[in-house]
């Protein structure tokens, strides 16, 4: 390029010359020519111009070289700056880029949970059914060579403070996987796009990261029944995760888990086969539970507390309560200036609870045998398990009931009521929903299957029949309480 400029200019110097030179000659050769004198300011002017005009020719050619320097080195900086513009655009247009795809990578970002199911007690039954999905994470190729799918998701259901959050973080740590956690609530924006965005990314993430756990707390905020008359910001965001989770198989390595206390809430898409295969039902401890949850609280804490006895006074603590009940102990025993943990540390700090947190059934040794006769005619009619804080009832569940399976399963709910009246001789304010889900049942009955004339009279009828079956086996109602008492549960061998 250099040469080329150089040439050029050589050239043009030539031109200036030569042009110069003709007129300069023209004008001597017209005025030779001429018979008469030319006078006027015009012409010497002209005369004066040529000259001037050869003149700056001759300097120009002289001074060529240091001209040459001079345009080449203008020539370079604008050049250079040309080419830095250049690449700043290009450098803008790159980061853009990378910043894009950092934002997305750092929007969601994984944690390693450090929670093994040691960390967890009175979960036997759960974590045999969560053994195999860690198992699964972390001998994939086992289960692949045959065929074999993990489950897409798990849902864990259960009252507020059982554990459920934690049980999550024990199956990440178990299977030494990314664990990616993200609440209901976070994904409800008020802008629309924004929640079905923020679900794009977790799964991004996750299949990036795979293998891994999506863990999903309280998911009935954004997976509520779809009502149809409305397409909020919610519903997009519900139709976003119902895709997402189609849109991994179980041999992508990412297992969703979620957890909820209100499953009835959740719209029917979610919960089909195909997006959670599992649920895990997680209830109130019972004895055996409580104590394996005191027993890893006070393990390495310096304590003369009667565990045995403890246990018996929280009944209807879940795990989390029992945690604040030693962590409070604790307080009440650094106050007093006093390095071992006592009985009546515990027993400060119960009665913080009961009068500071209305919401827990803390129930006193009549209460619990109102509870245990409650359960215990509960059990007895539906010949199943049940725990002496659970609420619902195992009932008859097919697509088609008959007139007699609907009444069967109406009176499971109504027996624990009919059989503490029996036995006590008194009605008692206890077990409004199961009052509630009867009613509902025989009002179907009525309106909708048109099975009976009356609520009433349904409700009546299966009263009386309670009343029979249980009053002939007061007996076996009366062992089965002492059994409630005892271990808190009835199990099938009891029965």
């Amino acid at each position: 390029m250099k040469q080329d400029l150089n040439k050029s200019s050589d050239k043009n110097f030539k031109l200036m010359i030569i042009s110069a030179l003709v007129l300069v000659i023209l004008f001597i050769y017209t005025i030779y020519k001429s018979g008469t004198i030319i006078q006027g300011t015009t012409y010497y002017l002209g005369i004066v111009f040529l000259f001037i005009l050869l003149i700056i020719a001759f300097v120009v050619k002289l001074k060529q070289e240091k001209l040459r320097e001079f345009l080449n080195k203008n020539t370079k900086e604008n050049l250079s700056f040309s080419n830095e513009l250049e690449k700043q655009k290009s450098s803008n247009s790159s980061s853009n880029i990378i910043s894009n795809k950092e934002e997305l990578e750092n929007s969601v970002k994984p944690v390693s949970s450090t929670t093994t199911f040691k960390d967890i007690a009175g979960i036997s039954e759960i974590k045999s059914e969560l053994e195999e999905i860690v198992d699964f994470l972390n001998n994939p190729k086992i289960y692949q060579q045959h065929g074999v799918k993990l489950p897409k998701g798990v849902l864990l259901v259960g009252p507020p403070g059982v554990g459920k959050t934690l049980i999550a973080r024990a199956v990440a740590g178990e299977a030494q996987v990314p664990f990616f956690y993200q609440s209901g609530a976070s994904f409800v924006h008020i802008y629309v796009g924004m929640g079905a965005k923020k679900v794009r990314e977790l799964f991004s993430s996750a299949k990036i990261n795979a293998p891994s756990i999506v863990f999903i707390d309280e998911i009935d905020a954004v997976g509520k029944m779809r009502s149809g008359k409305s397409n909020d910001e919610r519903e997009s965001t519900l139709n976003e995760l119902l895709t997402q989770m189609d849109g991994f198989d179980g041999e992508s390595g990412v297992i969703v888990i979620a957890a909820t206390n209100k499953i009835e809430v959740l719209d029917d898409a979610l919960l089909r086969a195909g997006r959670f295969d599992r649920r895990v039902h997680l209830g109130l401890p019972n004895i055996e539970d409580r104590k394996e949850i005191l027993k890893l609280y006070l393990k390495n804490k310096n304590h003369k507390v009667n565990i045995e006895k403890l246990v018996l006074d929280t009944a209807g603590f879940n795990s989390a309560s029992l945690s604040t009940l030693i962590n409070e102990a604790l307080l009440q025993m650094i106050k007093d200036g006093k390095n071992i943990l006592d009985d009546a540390d515990i027993e400060i700090a119960k009665n913080k609870l009961e009068f500071g947190k209305k919401q827990l059934k803390i129930l006193n040794c009549e209460q619990k045998e109102l509870l245990a006769i409650y359960q215990s005619c509960k059990a007895f009619i539906s010949k199943s398990k049940v725990n002496l804080l659970e609420e619902g009832v195992s009932k008859i569940d097919k697509v088609f009931l008959s007139n007699s399976e609907l009444n069967t399963n109406i009176k499971r709910e109504l027996a624990g009521n009919v059989g503490l009246e029996l036995i006590k001789k008194e009605k008692f304010a206890i077990g409004e929903d199961a009052i509630k889900r009867a009613e509902e049942m025989a009002l179907l009955m009525v309106e909708k299957y048109k099975m009976a004339s009356s609520v009433d009279e349904i409700i009546f009828s299966a009263k009386e029949s309670l009343k029979l079956e249980i009053s002939s086996n007061i007996e076996k109602i009366e062992e089965l309480t002492k059994i409630m008492l005892e271990n808190e549960v009835i199990t099938l061998e009891d029965l």
